[in-house]
């Protein structure tokens, strides 16, 4: 199976919400979470439980777990061979419904106007 395209998604030129969090989390955690994006980049949407799960709306969740603490990174996929990561969040008990509306809005503005919503910087 070849590797799914993964893209990151930029608010505007060179603001990324996935990295502006991924850089606020400890190191260990950060590690982690871009193990999570590989894998993901390898497996696609043939990845499952425990790794990632389905939300609502089409919008899926990447996993990771450090202690107690829950770590997700919101995405969907946009074609058969591409994945667009919206944002991360951390939870206690389930993705709240804001954070799902937002990963849903931004996938919504990335199907109307890729260029603009593609980040092009390194992971």
């Amino acid at each position: 199976m070849p590797k799914t395209r993964v893209i990151i998604y930029q608010e505007e030129p060179g603001k990324a919400p996935l990295l502006e969090w991924l850089d606020s989390l400890p190191a260990k955690v950060r590690y982690k979470c871009i193990a999570l994006i590989e894998l993901l980049t390898e497996k696609g949407n043939e990845l499952r439980r425990p790794y990632c799960d389905l939300l609502e709306q089409g919008i899926f969740e990447l996993r990771a777990r450090r202690g107690n603490v829950h770590y997700r990174i919101l995405y969907a996929f946009v074609s058969q061979n591409a994945v667009l990561l919206s944002h991360g969040c951390t939870k206690e008990q389930r993705v709240s419904k804001t954070e799902i509306d937002r990963a849903v809005r931004n996938r919504d503005s990335y199907i109307r106007n890729p260029e603009a919503h593609t980040y092009s910087g390194e992971l």
